[in-house]
């Protein structure tokens, strides 16, 4: 190679490290090759144009989406529900937002999107798993995940023994119809009671082949707990992980179980690798542990556009 070859070549290679992750600069394997989204960190934006903010997420850079529910198919309970606190959210889409399975399914394969999980309600994965099956399987779905266990359903340590034969029953449910039954855990049930960890009635209660996990990073930080704890001792349990950033390191002020410990800490929420949270070390740890689908998760986030980019761009560049 002549001189003047070579100070063209260092010349587009000093250009292309400003414009791409360093990892597609110099050929290093992604950490993450999918970084998915949680369709609840924007939900005003699909609510007004669906098809447009898909095309934004795709253009970011995200691979991923994980759907929330209600569905058209879920039970009347869960409808009621999210109809009773759509006016102080400001937003009532969610689902499909006025589309069919087939519709979304044609509209990700449009912008380079899969759809590995759909987040539902407890009432609707009891009765209804053969609906929820059927729309997993119309748009490629493999896991259906629990975001949150109904608060009259974990009060005490005998509720959660009761959950944890539930979601045996759940996964089994899920096993028939094809698709993995997964669940997301919150801030409570971490703090001990008479001696007893209630999660944890459910992560060693339940049977490792039909009740998977998903781990909130930020909500099990809130709570006290080690995530990489987790993951190592259940392995291959968390197969997927909402990757959140905390500003800085904050706790629940009790143990987690109300809705008014969780907005305390909303401001506290950040864009990934903008934070506290030692994402360089647990993201690697998770996917050693099993972790298949990282997914970002930035709750009705201010402008989506701008920091949800922030948090791909980040984790496209470990």
């Amino acid at each position: 190679m002549n001189r003047r070859d070579f100070v063209k070549q260092s010349a587009l290679l000093s250009a292309a490290s400003f414009l791409l992750p360093s990892s597609e600069v110099f050929g290093k394997s992604r950490l993450i090759e999918n970084i998915g989204i949680q369709f609840f960190s924007l939900p005003k934006m699909l609510e007004n144009d669906f098809p447009g903010t898909l095309k934004m997420l795709s253009k970011m850079g995200y691979k991923e989406v994980e759907l929330y529910g209600p569905y058209t198919f879920s039970t009347d309970a869960a409808r009621k529900s999210w109809d009773a606190v759509t006016p102080s959210l400001g937003f009532k889409g969610s689902g499909f937002f006025g589309h069919t399975a087939a519709e979304v399914k044609g509209l990700m394969k449009q912008n380079g999107l899969t759809v590995p999980s759909m987040h539902t309600d407890l009432d609707t994965l009891q009765n209804r798993m053969d609906k929820l099956g059927e729309a997993a399987h119309a748009l490629g779905a493999e896991f259906v995940v629990l975001p949150a266990i109904p608060e009259d359903k974990r009060k005490t340590l005998d509720d959660y023994k009761r959950l944890a034969e539930a979601f045996n029953k759940i996964g089994e449910s899920a096993k028939k119809n094809g698709v993995k039954f997964a669940y997301h855990n919150h801030g409570y049930g971490w703090k001990a009671v008479n001696g007893q960890v209630p999660i944890k009635l459910i992560l060693d209660g339940t049977d490792p082949s039909l009740v998977f996990l998903e781990m909130d990073l930020y909500w099990t930080t809130a709570a006290g707990v080690d995530p990489i704890v987790l993951l190592e001792k259940y392995k291959n349990r968390y197969r997927l992980m909402h990757v959140k950033d905390m500003s800085k390191k904050v706790h629940f002020s009790g143990d987690g179980g109300d809705s008014k410990q969780w907005i305390e800490l909303f401001p506290y929420m950040t864009t990934a690798g903008n934070g506290v949270l030692d994402l360089k070390k647990i993201l690697p740890k998770a996917k050693e542990n099993g972790v298949k689908h990282f997914i970002v998760e930035q709750d009705i986030v201010a402008h989506p556009e701008i920091a949800l980019k922030k948090s791909c761009d980040y984790l496209a560049s470990l």
